[in-house]
């Protein structure tokens, strides 16, 4: 039957073969701009201020601010410490990393007609990091009533024996890669659940569809170990322009790059007499993906000291690709003995790319401009996360995975507080922002909150720029999105520091 059907393969839809859910859709909608050290120590706040390649990011107007032409190159340390409670165990880990998180210039061009009322235009180039994926933590505890035997059977329940299982005479390599090559993801986990003997058809015929549990009780020794690589890197192409010293208006042409690696590690042990007793399961993915987005934005000079922005960000379209491979290991009571099964398929899926539509964003800014002296500043923001979209919407998975996100997701506010005083050639700032969970059910995904601090000084043509920032947020995180169901509180804490070279060029 499965030789049969190998012709299909090409017109199947990819939602056969994928296993995306809800998180995928906020994991690329998340914009934490880690930016530029005097835009991280002023929290971000910067649509109505411009003058920073980190607020060509927030509000493309920000780049005709400049007098001159600007480069600026940020170096970040960034630390994640996380709480993990799970049952009743308690895991601590900390995840600590350099790298370039920041570069950009903005080149000014003057009108050399006195007369014209638009004084000037600039274009720029900036790459910023989105988002970081750098994560290692792990989760262990007693589990008084959930096996991972429930994620296997759940797959299993209702599909047919000779859909889960081997041909007479094929490998395990074989049959894993054609049982997802022609029936998806789903029959690949039962799959693996048969051949490890975490379950047992009730009847051994082709058109069985009921399976039986071989792991029983209560009391499960579980550990979940997650570790993940990768950053979501934005690089946008601006141009700005300065209509009376009073109104600036500015484009972004945005390039988005994913890279992303996930593995976990679950084993579980229990004290049965029998049955299967341990049980080794890890899943790797890795995700890499390109999109394209645009902005919009304008910046008014009410007066000479209080100003205010607006700017649109459209949804990111992004085409992905991704590949998984996965390894189970069991040890089972067998007549009084104990005995190992290795499944282990030693096969990289690959599967057709996919695209996702992420949420677009509206921001509105105030400022209010000290002279030299100083600045306040103040930045609200609405991204409604319901509005993300796996294309093509056609597709029936597809189709009811964004009913999931319309009923999982909402629309999140962010707002940004942000002041500096100026001293001579020095600076002094500091900021604070918070950023609603994107889902209905925040103790899900917790709100988050951070402050900032950060000092400036200007040689003149040259300004170094140092930021601490320091933010939190809380999730649960659950395991599987089937049968073991159970969450692990991950209570996290993000520390920040930035710094950065500016030059006028």
């Amino acid at each position: 039957m499965k030789k049969a059907l190998m012709f299909c393969i090409g017109i199947l839809s990819t939602s056969l073969i994928l296993a995306q859910d809800v998180a995928d859709a906020v994991r690329y909608s998340m914009d934490e701009i880690q930016g530029t050290a005097r835009f991280r120590a002023m929290g971000g706040a910067f649509g109505a201020l411009g003058g920073d390649m980190s607020a060509v990011n927030i509000n493309p107007a920000g780049s005709a601010i400049f007098n001159n032409s600007h480069a600026s190159l940020s170096l970040g340390f960034f630390n994640k410490e996380d709480d993990i409670t799970y049952f009743n165990g308690v895991n601590t880990s900390s995840n600590t990393f350099v790298d370039i998180n920041q570069i950009g210039a903005t080149f000014v061009f003057s009108n050399t007609n006195p007369d014209s009322p638009w004084k000037k235009f600039t274009i720029s180039g900036a790459f910023d990091r989105v988002a970081d994926f750098d994560d290692d933590w792990v989760a262990s505890g007693i589990n008084p009533n959930t096996s991972i035997v429930e994620y296997f059977h759940i797959n299993a329940q209702g599909l047919r024996l000779d859909e889960i299982s081997a041909l007479p005479g094929e490998t395990i390599s074989q049959a894993y890669s054609e049982i997802g090559a022609i029936y998806g993801f789903r029959n690949q986990q039962a799959f693996l659940g048969f051949e490890g003997f975490i379950i047992d058809p009730v009847e051994d015929t082709d058109d069985n569809t009921e399976y039986i549990r071989n792991i029983n009780g209560t009391n499960f020794n579980q550990r979940f170990a997650y570790a993940s690589r990768g950053y979501n890197g934005k690089m946008a192409f601006n141009f700005a322009t300065n209509y009376d010293d009073k109104f600036y208006f500015g484009l972004n042409l945005n390039a988005h790059f994913i890279d992303f690696e996930r593995t976990t590690f679950f084993d579980e042990s229990n004290s049965n007499s029998s049955g299967v007793t341990d049980v080794s399961f890890d899943n790797n993915l890795r995700t890499t993906g390109s999109g394209f987005s645009f902005q919009l934005g304008g910046i008014a000079k009410l007066t000479e000291e209080f100003r205010v922005g607006l700017s649109y960000s459209s949804p990111t379209w992004y085409r992905i690709s991704e590949e998984t491979s996965q390894f189970l290991s069991t040890t089972r009571i067998e007549n009084g003995s104990s005995v190992n099964q290795i499944v282990n398929p030693n096969v990289t899926n690959i599967f057709p790319d996919y695209r996702l539509q992420t949420p677009g964003k509206i921001t509105g800014s105030l400022a209010y401009v000290f002279a030299r002296k100083g600045l306040l500043s103040f930045d609200y923001s609405v991204k409604d996360y319901s509005n993300a979209r796996f294309r093509p919407t056609s597709d029936v998975f597809f189709s009811s995975l964004n009913n999931d996100i319309n009923t999982a997701l909402t629309s999140a506010v962010a707002y940004r507080f942000g002041g500096e005083y100026r001293f001579k050639q020095l600076s002094f700032r500091g900021g604070y922002r918070f950023e609603e969970s994107p889902y209905q059910d925040d103790t899900f995904f917790g709100d988050l909150t951070g402050y900032s601090l950060g000092l400036g000084y200007n040689f003149g043509n040259i300004n170094l720029d140092v930021a601490f920032s320091q933010s939190e947020r809380d999730i649960n995180y659950q395991f599987y999105n089937v049968g073991l169901t159970d969450s692990a509180l991950i209570q996290s804490r993000f520390t920040d520091v930035i710094l950065s070279l500016g030059f006028r060029i």
